[in-house]
């Protein structure tokens, strides 16, 4: 699969130059990134508020080697936080966060990580609002589980990210489908073995959907993350079926793609959550758009072309 091939050859150097330096990659960044500093980013929160638009921020930086970046890393959650207190915005705006930029990955990560991660879960509790772990790559969700259940203790509001890619996923959606739960499920855009994940689109595409079941006609707070028009189908469909009301379920869509629907599911009065990353250490997570749907890796390449 191009996308997995792309997912790989990321992790080399030379590419990362080569995309970093291009000029033409700023441009096309910013369709997927709302900017480097803190400003961007509440700027693009305000204008999504005024289409009736929730978000949930991710300040990006993956690639953490020392304590010092991942308390760096805690300290730009906390500026963020304050910065949207402000804005008044309540549960309307919530953080996205990776325990990797907590240094998940360290020795002695995931106490670490849980160190760094809980003021960032108290500042979002005193502002109203919560927080939410990313999943990454299978080798880490273990510790995100764990770390999640501790949050949860005096943050019960705490989010959970689940990737229906992986073998495992089904089995933790049934666990995490209880009440108050809040769990987003997404497809997966990590570059996984087959061992543990599946990696055919048709085979991913039906785990979603069972885990989309599981979530839908559970107790929690299902969080459907998708841009998939059928997936989005199957949610209205679960949705009318269960009876659940308009603010016990929600769409999540990342920052700049597929805005139009964003506005279109807001406006039919469902909660619409919009995923809006910012900051300078963008390449990873730029790299994972480019690779899960050809449509941005057409974008890019028209992009190289016409401006060459």
């Amino acid at each position: 699969m191009l996308g997995q091939a792309l997912l790989v050859a990321s992790r080399r150097p030379g590419l990362r130059r080569a995309v970093v330096g291009t000029p033409v990659t700023r441009r096309v960044v910013d369709r997927f990134v709302a900017g480097e500093q803190l400003p961007d980013a509440l700027a693009a929160v305000r204008a999504l508020q005024a289409d009736g638009i929730a978000v949930t921020l991710d300040h990006l930086g993956e690639d953490i080697t020392s304590r010092a970046e991942a308390v760096a890393s805690r300290d730009a959650y906390l500026a963020l936080l304050d910065g949207l207190a402000p804005l008044q915005l309540g549960p309307a705006a919530e953080v996205s966060v990776k325990l990797s930029a907590f240094g998940q990955a360290l020795p002695g990560g995931h106490d670490l990580a849980l160190e760094l991660v809980r003021p960032v879960a108290e500042a979002a509790t005193a502002l109203g609002t919560t927080v939410t772990l990313d999943m990454e790559d299978h080798t880490t969700v273990d510790s995100n589980l764990a770390v999640l259940a501790e949050l949860r203790r005096d943050h019960p509001g705490t989010g959970a990210v689940l990737q229906a890619a992986l073998h495992r996923t089904e089995a933790d959606a049934h666990d995490l489908a209880v009440a108050g739960s809040r769990v987003r499920l997404v497809k997966g855009a990590y570059a996984e073995p087959r061992t543990v994940a599946f990696t055919d689109k048709a085979e991913v595409d039906a785990a979603y959907r069972r885990c989309l079941d599981v979530l839908v006609r559970g107790a929690g707070y299902p969080m459907a993350g998708t841009h998939d028009p059928a997936m989005i189908s199957r949610v209205l469909e679960l949705v009318r079926e269960t009876g659940r009301s308009a603010d016990s379920y929600e769409f999540q869509l990342l920052y700049g793609i597929r805005t139009a629907e964003q506005q279109r599911l807001a406006r039919e009065g469902h909660t619409v959550r919009a995923y809006v990353p910012y900051g300078a250490d963008w390449y990873g997570y730029f790299m994972r758009r480019l690779a899960e749907r050809p449509a941005n890796l057409q974008f890019f390449l028209r992009s190289l072309v016409t401006t060459s």
